[in-house]
This record gives structure tokens, C-alpha cells and sequence, in this order.
């Protein structure tokens, strides 16, 4: 079942992030326009195009939040295969962002102060890296 919703979502989301998608949403909003006078502006007139885009937008929210999800796990991935295949890289940060707030800051403290030292020895002429051919 969750394969089966990852799917439909993916290609909801590759659907309304078509050009034509966009044109057919302007398309909706002329017609609406267009019909006004036909209505006389009328208060259900008004209340169709505010449903039809509280709807939308409402939709929007979890199809944008399903996007972000998989793509951040797909960057995650990537970025733990980069640390994992890189000689020297600390293997210890492949899983940051399951630690607890206390750790995971303590880790930026220590990463803050390991940039704050390569600048210093950068502006005395010296490598920032411990990494030979660097």
C-alpha cells in the first residue's frame, strides 16, 4: 500500500508541476472571470472559485510536503554514500539527523570550532586541510 501511494503521489506531483497544469489553472480562473457578469457577481459565484482554491490549496500542502519528504531522504542517502565512500570522513555523522537536539549540537560546536581554526591558519599562509594533496 505504501509503495502503491509513494507512486500515485510521485506522479500527482510531477502532473501539477507541468507548464500545462499551470496554464489550465489560469484557463479556470478566466472562465471564472469570464462568468462573473453571466452570474452578476453573485455571492456563489464568489464561493465557487474560494472552495475550488481552498481545495486545491489545501491538497497542494500534503502533495508539496510528500515531494519535500522524498526528496530530502534521497539527499540524505546520497550525502551519507559521500561520507561513507570518502577516505577520512567521519562516519560517525552518516546518521545526524536521528540524534537528539544535545549531540547533534555538540557535533556543530565541534564542527564550528574546526572551521573557525582552518581560517586562522589559513590567514597565517598555512593548508586548511589536514589532507595532503589538498
Amino acid at each position: 500500500m505504501s509503495d502503491r501511494y509513494g507512486s500515485i503521489a510521485k506522479s500527482i506531483s510531477r502532473l501539477c508541476g507541468r507548464q500545462s497544469t499551470f496554464l489550465l489553472a489560469i484557463g479556470v480562473i478566466v472562465v471564472w472571470v469570464v462568468t462573473g457578469p453571466i452570474f452578476g457577481f453573485s455571492d456563489t459565484w464568489q464561493l465557487v472559485i474560494n472552495t475550488g482554491t481552498t481545495i486545491v490549496t489545501f491538497l497542494m500542502v500534503f502533495l508539496i510536503q510528500n515531494t519535500q519528504n522524498r526528496d530530502t531522504a534521497a539527499i540524505q542517502l546520497k550525502l551519507d554514500e559521500l561520507i561513507r565512500a570518502t577516505q577520512g570522513a567521519h562516519n560517525a555523522l552518516l546518521d545526524l539527523e536521528e540524534l537528539e537536539e544535545g549531540r547533534l549540537e555538540a557535533f556543530r560546536l565541534r564542527y564550528e570550532r574546526l572551521a573557525a581554526e582552518a581560517r586562522q591558519r589559513l590567514e597565517r599562509g598555512e593548508p586548511d586541510t589536514d589532507t595532503p594533496d589538498a
